[in-house]
Formats: structure tokens, sequence, C-alpha cells
């Protein structure tokens, strides 16, 4: 018997949990189950249920949990020894006024770099620090979030990458790149929330050897369903160097690149059937 607890996934059984916490109800559905089909949102609740009480389940997200947020990330890209930038993880903020000061006198990475917090999509916890006074407001706005609770952030070396990033789809055995640029030059991001264009075509030789290094690190950490994006330094590429920068991975990723929603979803469909024949 196959369980989903996805809304547009049906399956043998279907149950839906969504904004609220599983019971026994889920406990006992899930342990009479051959596997189990999760939401891309599940809770951390949901997902250690199903994944103590059943051998299969979809989709892995040990690494998500086990990893958790940007930092979280960085610490894998660093376990699992791919290229990434420089980065500097500030863990639990900065505490102090002090300590901004001393930040400020002495940047650890040179400008221009990139300011992250922990947490946020859609490029609006990221900054492109090119100044003192930026970073000082990027500093004094941690120290504003750590007041309520929320810390942590990173600093990252700015990688010139010709305005553009690739991002890389995971869903199960299928992997689909496409190229995220910018056209305003003096425009820092290239995701789409932020005026990025896709380009499916361009520079075919960089996709393939973006979604060969991906394909690694997902047999690495089992991670089956996701968007990885992708830096390439210009000046690699300059020198005749490919070497595709592990930047971020997103478990919630846009659709546009993928054709829409309708086009993700049966992408989605077909490869969970795949999984669920290999059983």
């Amino acid at each position: 018997m196959i369980l989903s607890f996805h809304p547009l996934v049906i399956a043998d059984q279907n149950i839906l949990c969504a904004g609220r916490k599983p019971g026994q109800a889920e406990l006992s559905a899930i342990q009479e189950a051959q596997a189990v089909i999760l939401p891309q949102a599940c809770r951390k609740s949901l997902y250690r249920m199903a994944k103590k009480n059943c051998a299969h389940v979809f989709p892995d997200y040990d690494a998500r949990f086990a990893y958790p947020e940007k930092i979280g990330q960085f610490r894998l890209f660093q376990k699992t020894a791919v290229p990434h930038p420089r980065t500097i993880p500030f863990e639990h903020g900065i505490q102090t006024k002090e300590t901004c000061q001393a930040l400020l006198k002495n940047p650890p990475l040179k400008m221009p770099f990139v300011f992250k917090f922990n947490w946020g999509g859609g490029g609006d916890t990221v900054f492109f620090i090119q100044t003192r006074d930026k970073f000082q407001s990027c500093l004094e706005k941690a120290l504003s979030y750590e007041k309520s609770g929320q810390s942590g952030f990173l600093l990252q070396e700015f990688i010139p990458a010709k305005e553009r990033s690739l991002r890389v789809v995971v869903v199960h055995q299928s992997y689909i790149a496409y190229w995220r640029i910018q056209d305003d030059t003096n425009d820092f991001y290239t995701n789409l929330a932020k005026g990025a264009k896709i380009d499916m075509g361009a520079d075919p030789i960089l996709k393939d050897a973006a979604i060969a290094a991906t394909q690694r690190f997902c047999e690495k950490t089992r991670i089956n369903l996701a968007g990885l994006d992708i830096l390439f330094s210009q000046k690699d590429i300059d020198a005749g160097t490919i070497k595709p920068l592990f930047l971020e991975i997103n478990y919630f990723f846009g659709r546009k690149g993928l054709g829409g929603s309708k086009s993700y979803y049966r992408l989605l469909q077909n490869e969970i059937d795949a999984w669920c024949a290999q059983l």
C-alpha cells in the first residue's frame, strides 16, 4: 500500500496533514504502508515519523533537516567537499555592538562580498556589500533580529559570474538545468524574483558539468527533490577551467523554469511512479 500526504499525488491512501502535527491516525497509516509520499513543505515531525516507521519515504529530507538553513547548507558543502565560494559563518550572530564595530573595522573578507542572513528566500535576505556603510547597515539589522531571537548570518566571497547563475532541479532521477540571467549589469541579483530571465540553451558544456556535479552531490547526500544554485566564476572560465561552485540548496523552488506548475506536477508524478516501481 502506497500512502500519500501530498495533496496532488494520488496513491492507495491519501491523508492531508497540512497545518497540524501528525497524530495516531497518521502513525497507524504509515506503519501499514509499503511507501510514503510526503509534501514538499512537510513538517519535521511528519518526516521523522515517516522515516522511523516506514522503509521507503519520498522525498529524502535527511540532509534538509540535518543541515538546515544557509549555514547548514554551507556545512554540508564542507562535509561533502564540493567546490563553493569561501564562506564565513556567524551561527550565533554578533550579539554585541563591540563585535559589530570590530567587524566593521576589519572585515574578514575583502569588499565586495555577500552578506546572507541564515533564513529567507527570493534574495530578500541577501545583500551585496560594496561599502562600509552597507556592511554597517546589515550588521545593525542583524543585531536587531538577534534581540527578537532570530540569529545567524554568513559572509561569502563574491564570485564574478557574468550576472548569471544556474539552477539545477533534481526530481528523483531527472535533472533539469536552466540559466537565470540578469540583463542589468549593475544588478547583483540573478534570481527570477529580482528580474532575471530564463535561458534554457546557453553554454551547454557548463550546464552538463553542473548537472554531473549535482548528480554526484545528490548521490552522496541522497537529496532527490530540490533546486540547487550553481555559479561559474568568469575568472575560471577565462582561464579555461570549468568548476561548478555550489551556492545554495532550495527545497522549495519556483516552477517557471520547469514550464510552470502543471509541467512540474507531471514531472513529479512520473518520477514518483518510477520511484515506486523500483521498490
